[in-house]
């Protein structure tokens, strides 16, 4: 290891740095990092092995955190973070929600992923090059799995399954990364632990009112109680999951291209198929044209009159327009 590593270097730096190598074009080297620090156990040891790391990649840090102001000490701890950063010579920006309305975790979400975005525009403008600056944050496994259990308790299909993805493009500008998928909750409180990390605990994370809470206190406690390891199984699940939705848009794109004759579908090619496939192709077909989610039920009629009548059409959102006769089925908008 390097000179300043070889006196903190540890397993756990060891884990996180032959991911980040073993997964190609994950983070390159030579960019600056946008990391989001909430303060909480998963974004301080986040900070503290990618800062112990940076030399080897040539990567300039930044911490980004967002004061939501829900607690009476959000003030302060959002100071006592700003002076560790300070001390290890972190620049940190921050932003405050004021009054801007955040009440629901899916509007807290937004306000987060919004002013993430807009920070990342200051420092490395998209005009420019926006591959030069990826935003991290720290989701762990454990958060993953707490996805997967939400999603498939509200009936989510196998893409919703598929859970947090590692890597994605934040506005189609900025790539947003999550090397911590890697550990779980308990890993990080090790790696807190181990390394003395500070970290700050929000009071708010203990409110059981809030689903994503409920899930982690309750659910997950009991489920690693009787299968300890679970979260990490859970994950690799939706890792496959996610593998799988995308063989089978893939094999959708060949199937659709097989039936297609000038712009057309052949309504005989598709009758060919199942019922399930049918309409998993015509949901491929309608979700390249329409801009709001189209239900499994409007899809499966959809298929099922195809099927049965030699003409008929059926309008959905945008103005897409599903035409068909006996032999060719149209998409217009």
């Amino acid at each position: 290891m390097v000179n300043t590593l070889k006196t903190n270097w540890t397993n756990w730096h060891h884990i996180f740095h032959q991911s980040i190598l073993n997964s190609e074009n994950f983070m390159p080297n030579d960019i600056k990092l946008l990391i989001s620090v909430s303060g909480g156990q998963d974004s301080m040891a986040l900070m503290t092995l990618l800062n112990d790391i940076k030399e080897q990649h040539n990567w300039s840090l930044n911490v980004w955190h967002g004061n939501h102001n829900w607690h009476n000490e959000s003030e302060e701890f959002a100071k006592e973070l700003q002076n560790y950063c300070f001390q290890k010579k972190i620049i940190f920006f921050q932003d405050s929600a004021g009054e801007i309305d955040i009440s629901t975790e899916e509007k807290a979400r937004k306000w987060r992923y919004q002013k993430l975005y807009e920070k990342a525009s200051e420092i490395s403008p998209k005009n420019k090059n926006p591959n030069k600056l990826y935003i991290v944050t720290g989701h762990t496994c454990t958060d993953n799995t707490e996805t997967f259990l939400l999603n498939l308790a509200r009936g989510s299909n196998f893409g919703g399954l598929g859970g947090i993805p590692k890597k994605r493009l934040l506005n189609k500008d900025y790539f947003l990364v999550r090397p911590f998928m890697i550990f779980s909750r308990n890993d990080t409180g090790a790696i807190c632990k181990k390394l003395n990390i500070p970290f700050w605990i929000d009071p708010t994370n203990s409110d059981t009112q809030l689903k994503r809470n409920l899930i982690r206190h309750k659910v997950i406690r009991e489920l690693e109680g009787i299968y300890p390891g679970c979260s990490h199984r859970i994950n690799n699940l939706t890792e496959k999951m996610k593998n799988y939705s995308q063989e089978r848009a893939e094999l959708c794109e060949l199937a659709i291209k097989s039936c297609l004759y000038d712009d057309e579908i052949s309504r005989a090619t598709l009758n060919d198929l199942c019922e399930q496939t049918r309409a998993t192709l015509l949901h491929t077909l309608l979700s390249k044209k329409c801009n709001k989610q189209i239900s499994s039920k409007n899809i499966s009629d959809l298929s099922k009159q195809i099927f049965k009548k030699n003409s008929g059409e059926k309008c959905f959102s945008n103005g897409v327009k599903v035409i068909w006769n006996e032999n060719f089925i149209r998409f217009t908008f």
